[in-house]
């Protein structure tokens, strides 16, 4: 998951070491069963970090002039030579007006359905976690989930196809 996110496998290692690390430290006396989620929210919490401090390093560098190969003497932009993988902005339109769509139909959902639905999907809890999460039944759960995965669908239609 964090080679994915991060796409250096020495940065990944880096971060699931240190996910490992503060789950131990911090959470030593949680039971067992409430590892493995927890593991998992420290260990996105520890990429998103990571990403955020490369996209300010990736700002800063941009200002600091790079070596003087240029026969002018003039300083050459080492970002001038990197391929721009970002999306336009047309796509990062769409990608914003997606994701605004998708919370007001989030926050139109019955609290339970958003609940189980939250819980299932971003947090990557699974049906016994979720159960014991909303202190219900794990029926109860995949009805909430259900009935809110139909109910987004149908609000968000063509947004999300």
């Amino acid at each position: 998951m964090a080679q994915v996110a991060l796409r250096d496998p020495d940065d990944a290692l880096d971060v699931v070491q240190d996910a490992m690390l503060k789950l131990v430290r911090n959470y030593a006396a949680k039971p067992p069963a409430e590892w493995r989620p927890l593991f998992y929210r420290i260990l996105e919490n520890g990429i998103r970090d990571l990403q955020r401090r490369r996209t300010v390093r990736g700002r800063l560098m941009a200002w600091i002039p790079g070596p003087k190969d240029d026969p002018d003497g003039d300083a050459q932009d080492p970002l001038d030579s990197v391929a721009d993988e970002s999306p336009g902005a047309p796509q990062l339109l769409m990608q914003a007006q997606a994701m605004e769509q998708l919370e007001k139909s989030l926050r139109a959902l019955p609290a339970r359905q958003r609940e189980a639905f939250m819980l299932r999907n971003f947090e990557g809890l699974d049906v016994a976690e979720t159960a014991t999460a909303m202190g219900c039944s794990e029926g109860s759960v995949k009805t909430h989930y259900s009935r809110a995965v139909h109910t987004l669908r149908e609000g968000l239609g063509e947004v999300w196809s």
